[in-house]
């Protein structure tokens, strides 16, 4: 057997960033947590189906010089 050695941080701390929420609960409308231990889930609902990060893309051009038109189909709505 093979003693495997870690630096850094600790064998704790490693655990509780393996068992934290990954998800993107800043923008979550609703987090929920089901059950408990290392088999517990996460899940991060969010109500609207359009979100919006940033400034709209207007386009880009296509081959032939036109825009090809907005990437966010709700821009301009």
């Amino acid at each position: 057997m093979v003693e495997i050695k870690h630096s850094g941080k600790s064998m704790e701390q490693r655990i509780a960033d393996r068992l934290k929420n990954s998800g993107d609960t800043a923008h979550a409308d609703v987090s929920v947590v089901h059950g408990t231990g290392p088999t517990r889930t996460h899940t991060n609902i969010h109500h609207s189906r359009v979100h919006t990060q940033g400034e709209t893309n207007k386009g880009e051009p296509g081959i032939d010089g036109r825009m090809r038109g907005p990437a966010d189909q709700g821009a301009g709505r």
